[in-house]
């Protein structure tokens, strides 16, 4: 965190401006066509009238069906089988590929490994080692008794001799084991290589591959998918140059949907680019599906390495191998797939294995190239939503994959894939290493590990960042941002029109891209943008003079809303800072608010948000005195200044012009960010369910620890019940993976101490308790009272709560809730089966004695050490 850095000079900030974009390039089937920037539709054609008139896309065009048209259909899987023109993917940009023997050949390289067989080594004389101290490999025991005076020196040397003899057999017993352990370990390495490694061994396959997913994705995304000449242009160049240095170009798109490898592989495909491998979870390893998609390019790894070693270092020598020998390679920054629209923060597991490749020297470089993949309409939102409101993850199996086809007939719109400027992994390195400081006092392997973990997180957030950066926004996240904006039930269909074509131009100020609309007027992209949502998430009003939509499902159409927020971020945060004293009223005198109160709500609510959203890295003086600006210029704000040196902001407030617009535009900033602000109070509030319940024992009452899974469950029914009483505004504010986020958050601030318990059956869990400081007191009636650090830090967090009217009776208000928090909290105390028995502490589902407290407490303050040392902020 930065938070001490000087404004920069100057009265004003040059605003960022969205730079001209050449053609895109759109891929329907067989028909790759070019088209104006953010090309939406097909172009409207003269009807009988001399007008112009929409002609939909009809997929049977380029892909066709057996029954419509059957010689067509059999003529396509033709071409494709016998790989005609550039079906044929023969002459590929890259290394080759698609060969037989290809796997064995990747497989017969990782397995010869000097890294893997070192490791190999060390495991195998770790384990004869232990053999040794258990007795186990049937050492000859030394001399045998002692021998008489006159015979001494004889049987002295026999014993010696004996003793050289026995001494070697061991030797040779212990070499043997050892071997035995190394070829078992080497035969464990080679079955699980087999099962890791793509398995890219036939064009013909690759030909019917590619026919299947393009068919079955042009028909759910009818528009097809999109690229950007001139991305694709600098792409193809770069390739040919990393190809002539046998390098690999490592693509690291965000993560939305399960479509986002297939279209990347379909674009690689159809241009002619060598494919990548891509890291896939052995989830998807699933019969028939499970195959298919590694003999395409899939590489399969675990959810979670634990501490197995051997299988670490496999994964490591099969991703050096793919870079030492130029292959091409994909993994999701992210991790999984989002399940709020937004982008999560970077998972650093695969991105640490890349460094680690380069930092050995044992790959000399690669090339980075973040890809953002949008969508007008998301295939998993309806699962995304019930996962989200604590719906436990279903396991991948082949029925649900093959049910997708029921919305291959929907017509979803198009995907949008776009490519940032590709760089080097190894320039990336040198020049971010001459950066850091060295910290003094550290040995030099702690050097080392803290100068990897920088490399990491900067390497992780620039690559977020720059996803962003070539994001476009889509016509449906328009719609649904306008919608979750607005004050009102609904909005009629010109405000909604002019508020589209409002947020467009905000999102080109902002430096953002957005799917443009060709020759097609505003209307004409609404419509489509509400006919791709469909009824199910925006609907109509019937019977009114104008047509009027509203919000059916808030909670699915956040998804899309949260697809523009990183733009607005900072003024997002700055305007709810602002809100503490505009929700109070009166006249503009009473709204005003100080530098100083806003610099720290500002810097609170960035510190509370640090691990949602990615900032700017400049540091919060910088960017708040540019958003600031920003707003000004805008006419959002008035700032008043200090007569002799205009660069100290003295007070903030609401310009006239926005008072008179109805303050359209600083409350479009507060809409964007009062749900995740809900949701943070939410978890705030929920910690008091942690307070020991009264009637524990004196001086256990710190010595609980309860699962944490058990307590954000309890936490979303809270929420739920607090939406429904009015409590809380927002239904959105319940989604797991924000309280997730949240209690993170409070780890890493030492509200929360976190540790890990073995549970009966054998299962660590993480386990959470509050710490002491923060924790409630009650009084002597054993009611807990509104007060103390936790109960302070919830109200900080509420002064910028969307104001409702539930809430402006403050003192009814905390007693309800208060009331509401024991309610929900006797299910985590009572059933839970977290108690104290005969003054002993209990967990949730297993038990931890007290005297390990003080050992999870020292565990759970070192990793909020290096968790701090490490984070990324405003």
């Amino acid at each position: 965190m930065t938070s001490k850095a000087p404004p920069p000079s100057g009265g004003t900030s040059p605003r960022p401006s969205s730079p001209p974009t050449a053609p895109d390039l759109s891929i329907l089937g067989d028909k790759v066509a070019l088209h104006p920037a953010g090309y939406t539709e097909d172009p409207p054609l003269p009807n009988s009238a001399g007008g112009a008139t929409m002609r939909e896309r009809n997929v049977i065009e380029s892909m066709a069906r057996f029954r419509s048209s059957p010689f067509d259909f059999l003529r396509e899987i033709s071409l494709h089988v016998s790989g005609t023109g550039w079906r044929s993917y023969e002459r590929i940009v890259g290394q080759p590929i698609f060969y037989a023997g290809f796997s064995e050949r990747m497989k017969d390289m990782v397995l010869r490994s000097t890294m893997l067989r070192a490791k190999v080594s060390e495991l195998a004389e770790k384990r004869v080692v232990v053999e040794e101290e258990m007795g186990l490999l049937g050492y000859q025991n030394g001399t045998g008794a002692g021998a008489s005076s006159t015979t001494a020196n004889i049987t002295g040397k026999r014993r010696a001799s004996d003793g050289v003899i026995k001494e070697e057999g061991n030797r040779d017993k212990r070499q043997k084991r050892k071997r035995e352990i190394e070829a078992s370990l080497m035969e464990v390495a080679g079955q699980w290589t087999d099962d890791m490694i793509c398995k890219m061994e036939s064009k013909r396959f690759i030909r019917g591959a590619y026919y299947i997913a393009t068919a079955l994705l042009t028909r759910a995304y009818h528009q097809g998918i999109h690229v950007n000449t001139e991305e694709i242009l600098r792409l193809k160049t770069i390739a040919e140059q990393a190809e002539k240095k046998k390098q690999s170009i490592i693509f690291l798109p965000c993560h939305r949907s399960h479509v986002d490898y297939v279209s990347l592989q379909l674009i690689c495909y159809r241009l002619g680019l060598a494919l990548p491998v891509v890291v896939a979870g052995d989830n998807l390893n699933f019969p028939v599906v499970g195959p298919f998609l590694q003999h395409a390019g899939a590489m399969w790894i675990r959810r979670s390495f634990g501490d197995d070693q051997l299988y670490t270092t496999l994964v490591q020598a099969y991703i050096d191998t793919l870079l030492q020998n130029g292959y091409n390679f994909e993994c999701f920054v992210e991790g999984g797939r989002s399940r709020t629209g937004k982008l999560l923060s970077p998972k650093f597991g695969i991105l640490n294995f890349l460094l680690d490749s380069l930092l050995s020297g044992r790959v000399e470089d690669a090339i980075i190239c973040p890809v953002s993949t949008q969508y007008d309409k998301v295939i998993e939102v309806d699962s995304y939503v019930s996962e989200l409101l604590g719906q436990p993850k279903p396991k991948e199996n082949l029925m649900d994959f093959l049910s997708a086809s029921s919305i291959l007939n929907l017509k979803l719109g198009r995907v949008d894939v776009r490519f940032h400027e590709p760089w080097s992994l190894r320039g990336f390195i040198d020049e971010n290493m001459v950066k850091m400081p060295m910290q003094m006092g550290n040995s030099e392997e702690e050097q080392k590990k803290e100068t990897r973990i920088r490399l990491l997180r900067t390497l992780g957030y620039r690559v977020l960042k720059e996803i962003n950066d070539v994001s476009v926004v889509m016509p449906t996240a328009l719609i649904g941002t306008v919608l979750l904006t607005l004050r009102g039930r609904g909005v009629g269909k010109t405000e909604l029109i002019r508020r589209v074509e409002w947020l467009s131009e905000r999102v080109k100020a902002r430096g953002g891209r957005v799917a443009h609309f060709s020759e097609f007027q505003t209307a004409t992209v609404v419509e489509r943008g509400l006919e791709v949502l469909g009824p199910n998430l925006v609907g109509t009003v019937e019977g009114l003079p104008e047509e009027t939509f509203y919000a059916v499902d808030r909670f699915k159409l956040s998804f899309y809303r949260n697809m523009t927020i990183h733009l607005f971020v900072l003024q997002s945060i700055v305007s709810a800072a602002m809100y503490m004293k505009v929700k109070q009223g009166g006249g503009p005198e009473q709204q005003r608010i100080s530098f100083h109160d806003l610099r720290e709500q500002v810097y609170f609510l960035s510190q509370l948000f640090r691990g949602e959203f990615i900032f700017p890295t400049e540091g919060l003086d910088v960017n708040l005195y540019r958003t600031l600006v920003g707003l000004e210029s805008d006419r959002v704000i008035d700032i008043a200044r200090h007569p002799e040196n205009p660069d100290q902001m003295e007070t903030i407030s609401l310009s006239a012009a926005e008072l008179e617009s109805g303050r359209e535009n600083f409350d479009f900033y507060c809409f964007l960010i009062w749900p995740f602000i809900e949701a943070s109070w939410l978890g705030a509030i929920s910690l008091i369910m942690l307070a020991p319940p009264a009637g524990i024992p004196a001086g256990k009452e710190n010595v609980v620890w309860l699962e944490n899974s058990k307590v954000q469950d309890r936490a979303q029914l809270l929420g739920k019940t607090l939406y429904h009483q009015g409590d809380l505004s927002y239904f959105e504010a319940v989604n797991k993976e924000t309280l997730k986020n949240a209690y993170q958050r409070f780890v890493e601030e030492g509200i929360l101490l976190s540790s890990r318990a073995a549970l009966p059956n054998g299962k660590t869990v993480q386990t959470i308790r509050l710490s002491p400081e923060w924790c409630p007191q009650r009084g002597v009636d054993g009611v807990l009272k509104p007060e103390g650090k936790l109960w302070a830090f919830a109200e900080l967090i509420s002064l910028s709560r969307r104001e409702g009217k539930n809430r402006r009776d403050g003192g009814t208000v905390r007693r309800r809730v208060l009331g509401l928090v024991e309610t929900v909290a006797e299910g985590l105390w009572g059933i839970g089966g977290a108690r104290v028995e005969d003054g002993k502490s209990v967990v949730v589902g297993g038990g931890v004695k007290d005297g390990e407290e003080s050992a999870s407490e020292g565990a759970a303050k070192r990793t909020r050490r290096r968790q701090i040392q490490t984070r990324a902020s405003l």
